[in-house]
């Protein structure tokens, strides 16, 4: 029989009564054939244990607080020994065996094994036990004796020690397969409980003996009733034993059906395929089995499996999300998800070492882990064994920082630190038995394909894995997703930039063949499309809606959001051709605050209906740029500000040195000439004080644009200051620099001429000085051509006075008109054919554009 901590009763308990009356007599038949039941009193001796190990042999019964069972089968086998012999036991264990068979179902080949380990053990018994009574001198079948004789004392000690050596050297082997596991385990683990259960059941046949001796054979009518009455309350037991196990068995798997859907849902917010957990637990449990744990082990090994990375709810999703490598404050923030992990699990109070094992799982066999630096056989075994399985799996599976790793590096990963990080013993132990347990986490259905499959690259849900996995991980990318935005938007300061950013992150969530982002212009009413992605965007970059006009001008106008409209509504006017190729389209408002920046329109030529959770988070993205675009005009517009005189609208001054480096730095690099010009103009404060500041303003602002168009595309002019302006004009001869600015002086001059009529006179004076004859710096330039430009401002002054000292001498017919603007130039400037010996600058008069005097200024 099977020893009564191992005898199962996993079969529906059934009365044996009429299967006991069918095999008593057969069974009786064989035993008088054999000679045994030769007297009346045998013949009921022996149908009386037949009939009682039909009917109860598969019953135990537990010894209160010794915490031993004792099985009826094997009390009746070893009284069929004392009683009948050898034959009488072969017997017994024969009937109780065939009972047996109906409890068998689909399973004879396990019911073969335990008939034939039971009828072993009781053969060496009974042999054991009649060679030690014809050793002793007492022979024959004992029956009417009123006490227990010595010889049977010696015999039934040495069966019980010949039944038990049997069973544990013969009987395991042939029910329990070699590396059978967990059950292998518990026979190995339960010898002495075994022993003590085969010890009651000797005590108890002797019991039984020694009454039937005292009382003879009609003690049997004591006997049946009471097995009758035994096995009809001890089914009544088992019915009710039966329901309360299965309420048990589905409260466990409720149990651990909810403990695996949550570590499920903890790693599909890191990311994690919805396999991990599972498959690190049949790898853990593995691991387990093969070093021979503990039933408390095992289990602490198949939850904390589970749970090992539920303190993960205190790390940042940006953090567990994070694509590059983590900063070490950010790593830092990450080991803390094995202390918060143990103080979670340590309020559900699990019988089993599940809280150490979460705790340490990130303990390194040489002391440099995490939490508390354990080293070597101070790191609970069930945490090393977490520890490598957990790797192993990790390393296998994509993480959003790194790829998938193949099986043959993650094996020379824990080769490489078995020793260091890991136990050399279980990461030994692991690479033996990774083959078989891979198989089974094919065969269990938690393959990394099912975690591959899970998503596309789009990270648009497939029809693969348990339907919340898959929204838990969207939920936690798009929450990734939009802190990512949130952060690169607040770095962006260029506005493409930030209209290229925003078009990359609303494809990212919401599918489109076009996007356009439209930038608004309150003044105007309407909005420009500053930036398109995707299909048509050469064509359509630049287009100009009216607010109210098409859908996306519905969407500026009313400022809320519209969807699966037709396109055609936003091409129907400018773009009729592109009408056909779009079948969908959304359009949200750009507001920051309750101010409307513009709006984004995408378009679809697949897709005929966006979904109200495409809207909800283009609105999101909608809602973040918003304010990021208008950071970046406001930024741009400083930066305009910083570099351009705001009157004129012509660069400034530091937007004048920083040109003037790079003229100077090419022209040095090319060996060319650079020509600084300065102009000033000549009685401008009259203006201010005859038409006022506002005229004054207008009239500065004229006069840039007059000496500007005289310039080349390539030339630069900044207002330098008050009424004075700067030109640099690379790459130029003196001849070209004296005729261009004839042409300023004479445009100023046309245009002075509008004001004669308020009495006002006015013109410029321009001076000039060259790289590198006058200097190689800004300021050695600037200085020689202020210089001379005073003095040409010196000259207009004189001559003017002159000519006004000629207008009053002289008749009005016969008054000399204004002669032609001269300009002034340092000396070196001049063709060499030109210049004069005198010293000090020289002073041009031109006429036509022909050099007609030269005057020298000293």
């Amino acid at each position: 029989m099977l020893p009564a901590d191992l005898n199962s009763n996993e079969f529906p308990p059934r009365s044996n009564i009429w299967l006991s009356l069918l095999i008593a007599p057969a069974v009786f038949g064989i035993g008088h054939l054999s000679g045994i039941t030769s007297s009346y009193s045998d013949a009921v001796l022996l149908s009386i244990s037949i009939f009682v190990a039909t009917l109860v042999g598969r019953h135990n019964v537990k010894i209160p607080r010794l915490g031993i069972n004792v099985g009826a089968g094997t009390v009746i086998v070893f009284w069929g020994i004392l009683n009948f012999g050898l034959v009488g036991g072969l017997l017994v264990t024969l009937a109780g065996s065939v009972s047996r068979y109906p409890e068998f179902p689909g399973q004879r080949r396990q019911w073969s094994k335990e008939a034939i380990a039971d009828i072993i053990c009781a053969a060496l018994a009974g042999s054991t036990y009649g060679l030690v009574l014809e050793n002793i001198g007492f022979g024959g079948i004992i029956s009417d004796t009123p006490i227990i004789p010595n010889a049977v004392l010696a015999g039934g000690a040495a069966m019980l020690a010949a039944y038990y050596a049997g069973w544990r050297l013969v009987g395991e082997r042939i029910i329990f397969e070699e590396g059978s596991g967990l059950r292998t385990n518990k026979l190995q683990s339960s010898s002495t409980r075994n022993l003590g259960s085969h010890i009651a059941a000797g005590a108890a046949a002797f019991a039984l003996f020694a009454a039937f001796s005292h009382f003879g054979s009609s003690f049997g009518l004591v006997v049946v009733p009471l097995a009758i009455l035994g096995d009809l309350a001890y089914q009544m037991h088992i019915r009710r034993l039966s329901l309360k196990t299965k309420e048990i068995v589905e409260a466990s798997r409720l149990h651990l059906a909810t403990v695996e859907a949550l570590a499920t849902a903890i790693d599909a917010r890191d990311q994690v395929g919805v396999g991990h957990v599972r498959r690190t637990q049949i790898y853990a449990v593995g691991i387990g089995l093969s070093l021979g744990l503990g039933e408390n082990d095992l289990n602490a090994l198949r939850t904390g499996s589970l749970l090992h990375d539920i303190g993960k709810l205190a790390v940042p999703e940006h953090i567990l999300n994070k694509p590059g490598r983590l900063t070490s404050a950010e790593l830092e923030k990450t080991k803390i998800h094995a202390t918060v992990g143990a103080s979670i699990l340590e309020k559900v109070g699990f019988p089993y070492p599940v809280v150490p094992t979460v705790r340490y799982h990130h303990e390194r066999w040489d002391g440099s882990g995490y939490p508390d630096g354990l080293s070597g056989d101070r790191i609970p075994i069930t945490a090393r064994i977490l520890a490598v399985a957990d790797a192993y799996d990790a390393l296998r599976g994509a993480r959003p920082f790194r790829s998938a790793v193949s099986r043959e590096d993650a094996c020379n990963y824990l080769r490489a630190r078995s020793g260091s990080q890991f136990d050399p013993n279980v990461v030994g132990t692991f690479l033996r038995r990774l083959s078989s347990l891979e198989a089974e986490v094919e065969i269990l259905g938690f393959g990394y394909e099912l975690d591959e499959k899970s998503f596309t690259n789009e990270g648009v849900e497939k029809k693969v894995g348990p339907h919340y996995v898959e929204q838990i991980k969207r939920a936690n990318q798009e929450v990734f997703s939009l802190y990512e935005m949130a952060r690169e938007f607040g770095a962006s300061m260029d506005v493409q930039k930030t209209l290229d950013l925003l078009a990359a992150k609303v494809r990212e969530f919401v599918p489109y063949e076009t996007c356009m982002i439209y930038l608004y212009d309150e003044a105007g009413e309407s909005a420009t499309a500053a930036h398109v992605e995707g299909k048509n965007c050469d064509r359509l970059r630049g287009k100009r809606i009216v607010a109210g006009e098409g859908a996306s001008g519905f969407v500026l106008k009313k400022r809320r959001a519209v969807e699966n409209v037709n396109p055609s509504l936003d091409f129907a006017f400018s773009h009729p051709d592109l009408c056909d190729e779009y079948i969908g389209m959304a359009s949200v408002p750009l507001l920051a605050g309750d101010k409307l920046v513009g709006a984004i329109s995408v378009f679809s030529g697949e897709l005929a209906q966006y979904e109200e959770e495409h809207l909800r988070l283009l609105e999101t993205i909608s809602r973040i740029s918003a304010d990021a675009i208008i950071k970046s005009i406001k930024h741009a517009e400083t930066e305009t500000f910083a570099s351009t005189d705001p009157l004129t609208g012509l660069p400034n001054a530091r937007s004048l040195h920083s040109q003037f480096d790079k003229e100077l730095a090419r022209a040095r690099r090319g060996g060319g000439s650079l020509q600084l010009l300065m102009f000033d103009l000549d009685g401008f404060k009259s203006v201010n004080d005859t038409l006022g500041h506002k005229a004054g303003d207008a009239m500065l602002k004229e006069i840039g644009r007059l000496i500007r168009s005289e310039l080349r595309d390539y030339d630069f002019l900044a207002r330098y200051g008050g009424d004075e302006f700067v030109a640099i004009v690379p790459d130029t001869d003196s001849a070209d620099v004296i005729e261009l600015c004839t042409r300023i002086e004479n445009a100023v001059s046309d245009f002075a001429a509008t004001y004669d009529e308020y009495g006002i006179r006015f013109g410029i004076s321009a001076g000039a000085a060259c790289f590198p004859l006058q200097g190689d710096s800004f300021e050695d330039l600037l200085i020689a051509a202020d210089r001379a430009m005073y003095r040409t401002k010196s000259f207009h002054k004189q001559r003017s006075e002159r000519l006004e000292s000629d207008n009053r001498e002289a008749p009005a017919a016969n008054r000399p008109t204004a002669p032609e603007p001269v300009t002034a130039f340092p000396r070196d400037l001049m063709p060499r054919d030109t210049l004069s010996r005198g010293e000090g600058d020289l002073v041009v008069e031109v006429d036509e554009s022909r050099i007609v005097n030269i005057h020298t200024i000293n």
